[in-house]
Formats: C-alpha cells, sequence, structure tokens
C-alpha cells in the first residue's frame, strides 16, 4: 500500500474532495492541516508550496487535487 500524506487546510474545498476521494478508495492517508499546524505550515514552504492541497504518494506530489493524476500514481 503507498505511503499517502495530504497537506490541507480547513477552509479548502480542493481538500475536502481529495480526502473525500481517498476514503472511497479506502486508502489511508496522513493529514497534514497547515490552519492548525504551525509545524505542517514550516514543512510545506519549506519544501517549496504555497498552496494546498499537497497530496504526496510515496515520492510522487500533485499539486491540487487532480484525480486522474491520482488514479494513474495509484
Amino acid at each position: 500500500m503507498p505511503k499517502i500524506k495530504i497537506y490541507t487546510s480547513n477552509t479548502c474545498s480542493h481538500c475536502s474532495a481529495a480526502k473525500e476521494y481517498l476514503k472511497e478508495k479506502e486508502l489511508s492517508y496522513e493529514e497534514r492541516n497547515v490552519s492548525t499546524d504551525p509545524s505542517a505550515k514550516k514543512e510545506l514552504i519549506g519544501m517549496g508550496y504555497m498552496g494546498v492541497p499537497i497530496i504526496m504518494v510515496d515520492d510522487d506530489v500533485i499539486e491540487g487535487f487532480n484525480k486522474n493524476k491520482l488514479d494513474e500514481i495509484l
């Protein structure tokens, strides 16, 4: 099973859609909420990203919620 980490915020509708999609696929993931976790925000900025969602699947990174790209990687 792939290791999935998703960076989200409380007000991001694309983040909610991505999490719902992963749940529908019965895939477990680690959520890092930049709205409530300052270390998650620091991590995200440190990797060069300013927006969410950022979905990491093993070594692959998807900026935004791109269902086709996610399916391709999974």
